[in-house]
Order: structure tokens, then C-alpha cells, then sequence
């Protein structure tokens, strides 16, 4: 009699098996390189990571994108105060960026794209979402109609709204048909950046670089989007509606992976709060991969609250998991098996840590080496 195979593993997210075939397309929104790494910024790129190290261990050919949004509101603010040009500002920011990333032993990309140097497949996005009549010409800028934005993320309009006018959505735009209406192409106004279009001189919208620079890396559709869970909305959602409206390829990404909030007293860590904790900070008191601990000891999708005591647990946590990869013999290989399902449960980082701390052996050291910890 011949024993049917048994089916390889496959990572699950949110309780849905991302299912892929040899290789995952994912995508990671990048930072706005205005300032230097906070520890929510961290989490978002940290979890994404891990995230990819587990598919890489389970056989998967992985192929990350990470963007830049070089070309934003924010940015140009910051290099205004600072009385620097704008992309000389950024790329001084984006070093400083990916320090903190190696420090974090997250893995460098295989594309990471600027928005600065998409703006013609925005051009192209912009034209291609008015030829579907899914995005209007009104006083020099294009606008992808928005309306049913809102319904898609299962938003109230007068919650979306207000996110939207959080997010730097300009709701009071008077050139807008309706005020979910977002713009595709911005007309510059006076002494901001500009570049030539068929609509006049202007920038990008904020959501269509990531959707330009997201089809342009993988064609009309990718396997896992990954971002922090302040972008869901509006961001994700308009960038997911705007590709696939100009594509008519749904969905646009098969998994999301929106990385949980990271707190002070409750109030989520920002730069307009004044509550911000940098990585760099903290890998300076400890390492990189104690940082790197205290960001995956927990459930990747819930908000948290940050406090220093957490630090001090991170330690102790990764102390004992080296003493338990140092001990001799390779252990239970069910022990093995256990660590790797937890990590392909809803990348259980927390239930492999423990099962590798008790068992020991191979099944810690593969933990190690899997999470780069």
C-alpha cells in the first residue's frame, strides 16, 4: 500500500493559511523618512521579517519589497524646519533607518523603492484609473472616487471620515466631488516639489505611490501586505482599491499583516504625541536581539503598552533561550516539530519560546536561528 505524502506546513496569519506555490510576493509599507526608527515603526518591520524568516523555513522562495515614501506632506514639513532640500534630508534619515534595521537583524530587502523615482508609473496609475472612470480631472490633480472606500473597510462614512482628515486626507478639498475622494495627483502648491503631468505640474497622492510602486515591483497582485495597523485605513484600503480598479485584478494582496499598535499610558507611540521610544535608544541600554525579543514575545496583531520593565523581561527571556540552545544533544525531535508548529500558528512566537526554553536542544537552537535571535 503507498502512504499518501503529508502535506507540507504553511504559515497561517490571522487564522487564514497563506497559501503560496514556491515563492510569496510580499510587500512592506516603509517609512516616511522624516525622523529617526520609534519602537512602533520598529515592530511593523521586525514582525514583517519574522514573518518571512518562517516562510523561508518552511521552503517558500520569499521576495520583499520594502518601500520609501520620499515624496509626502510630513517629509517636506521636516526638511523646511531643518532648512534642508528635501531628498537630501531624506536619504540622511534613511541611513539612520537602516542602522536600526541591521541592529534589529532585519533582513535587507530585495527591492525598495522610492517614491520619488515612481512618479511616472503614478502618471501611468492615474491615467489608467480615469480610462476605467474610476478616478476624475478637477482643477489640476486626478481623484479616484472613494466613495465605497469606506463600505470595503466596513467603516461608517463619518468614521472614515474622521480618519481620513486624521491621516492627511484633505476632506475640505473644494476640487473633490465627494470628500472620500482621494487624490491620485496632487497639484503642487507654490515652493512645493512638482513634476510635469498631462493634468499640470504636481506629486503623487500618498496611497497611489504605494500602489504604483507595489504593481510595478509584482505585476497586479502579491501574496502578503504588511504595515503597521494605523495603516489599515486609509491607506491600505485605498491603495488595495486603487490597483484593483485599474487592474480589474482582485484581490489586490491575498493576506494582510497589520502589526499591533505600540503604546505610552495607552496613547499610541507618534511623533505629534511627544511619546516616542527609539530603537536605536534601546538597542544602545541592551543589544539588537533583546529588542528584537521584547517586539515578538507577544501576539503580532494586538496593540501593547511599552514600559521598561518589558526590556528587562526581553533579557531574562533571550538569556534563557541561548542557555537552552547551549545545552548538549539535540533533544526531542517532537520538540522540534512543536516549535515550528507554534511559529506557523499565527507565528506563535511566545508558546515557541517557552517550548524551546523547557525542551531545549535542537529545538531551541532552530528557534534561534529562525528568528535571527
Amino acid at each position: 500500500m503507498t502512504t499518501a505524502p503529508t502535506s507540507p506546513p504553511r504559515l497561517r496569519l490571522g487564522g487564514s493559511p497563506l497559501s503560496v506555490v514556491g515563492r510569496a510576493r510580499i510587500y512592506v509599507c516603509g517609512v516616511t523618512p522624516y525622523d529617526v526608527t520609534h519602537l512602533g515603526h520598529a515592530a511593523t518591520f521586525v514582525w514583517a521579517d519574522a514573518a518571512e524568516r518562517v516562510l523561508r523555513r518552511l521552503g517558500v522562495q520569499t521576495e520583499v519589497c520594502r518601500n520609501i515614501t520620499d515624496v509626502d506632506d510630513v517629509l517636506f514639513e521636516a526638511a523646511s524646519r531643518a532648512g534642508a532640500h528635501y531628498d537630501r534630508f531624506a536619504a540622511v534619515q534613511q541611513f539612520h533607518f537602516e542602522r536600526d534595521m541591521d541592529a534589529l537583524g532585519v533582513r535587507r530587502p530585495a527591492h525598495e523603492p522610492r517614491a520619488h523615482s515612481f512618479v511616472p508609473q503614478v502618471v501611468e496609475l492615474a491615467a489608467a484609473l480615469l480610462e476605467a472612470d474610476a478616478a476624475y480631472v478637477s482643477q489640476g490633480s486626478v481623484y479616484f472616487r472613494g466613495a465605497a472606500v469606506a463600505d470595503r473597510a466596513g467603516l461608517f462614512r463619518e468614521d472614515a471620515l474622521k480618519l481620513l482628515a486624521a491621516n492627511g486626507g484633505r476632506v475640505e478639498d473644494p476640487a473633490k466631488q465627494d470628500p472620500l475622494d482621494q487624490a491620485v495627483w496632487q497639484a503642487s502648491a507654490e515652493g512645493e516639489p512638482a513634476w510635469p503631468s498631462p493634468w499640470g505640474p504636481g506629486r503623487p497622492g500618498w496611497h497611489a505611490e504605494c500602489t504604483a510602486m507595489a504593481l510595478s515591483t509584482y505585476g497586479s497582485a502579491l501574496d502578503l501586505h504588511a504595515g503597521g495597523a494605523d495603516l489599515r485605513f486609509p491607506h491600505h484600503a485605498y491603495e488595495a482599491a486603487q490597483a484593483e480598479a485599474a487592474t480589474g485584478v482582485t484581490p489586490f494582496a491575498r493576506a494582510w499583516m497589520h502589526v499591533g499598535t505600540v503604546r505610552i499610558n495607552g496613547e499610541k507611540m507618534a511623533k505629534s504625541t511627544g511619546n516616542l521610544v527609539f530603537a536605536s535608544d534601546l538597542v544602545s541600554q541592551t543589544n539588537g536581539r533583546v529588542v528584537r525579543t521584547l517586539l515578538l514575545d507577544r501576539p503580532w496583531n494586538t496593540p501593547w503598552d511599552y514600559t521598561p520593565d518589558l526590556l528587562t523581561r526581553a533579557a531574562d527571556r533571550l538569556d534563557a533561550l541561548h542557555a537552552a540552545a547551549g545545552q548538549p544533544g539535540s533533544g526531542s525531535s517532537a520538540a522540534e516539530s512543536a516549535v515550528l508548529a507554534a511559529l506557523v500558528d499565527d507565528l506563535d512566537v511566545t508558546r515557541a519560546l517557552d517550548i524551546a526554553i523547557e525542551e531545549g536542544g535542537q529545538a531551541a537552537r532552530d528557534l534561534v536561528q529562525v528568528l535571527a535571535l
